[in-house]
């Protein structure tokens, strides 16, 4: 029998708030994928196999009783910058380690800004209508 994948939460695949579709495939290869509206359907079977939570632009929002609800949880991937939005010292308190991607937008973000700073020297968007 093969080995069971570890499942992962997210809040949904695709649409205006879930995970890139694209990102799914990915993480489909590493993780069994579990959305939210999974979980919340079948709670008593699903939450024991979630190990990880992947929070995609600060969903799904981590709180005490996401956190009790999921008893085998281990560590919360969150794929920005920034860990404003988490409560480190309750996810802490659950034995739940929390990452983030801290330089991973650093080179394109200096690229849009060098971008945007010769456009608006060189007039170009003014000459493109």
């Amino acid at each position: 029998m093969a080995e069971e994948l570890p499942g992962v939460l997210v809040l949904d695949v695709g649409g205006a708030e879930g995970v890139l579709a694209e990102l799914a495939v990915l993480l489909r290869k590493h993780f069994h994928l579990i959305t939210m509206k999974e979980l919340l359907a079948n709670k008593r079977e699903l939450s024991a196999r979630i190990q990880s939570v992947f929070v995609f632009e600060g969903r799904p929002q981590i709180d005490r009783e996401l956190l009790q609800s999921l008893p085998n949880l281990r560590v919360i991937g969150n794929s920005g910058v920034g860990v404003d939005h988490l409560d480190l010292a309750l996810i802490s308190g659950f034995g739940v380690k929390v990452t983030n991607t801290p330089h991973a937008v650093a080179d394109p973000t200096a690229d849009m800004g060098m971008a945007l700073m010769l456009a608006s020297a060189r007039r170009l968007v003014e000459g493109n209508v």
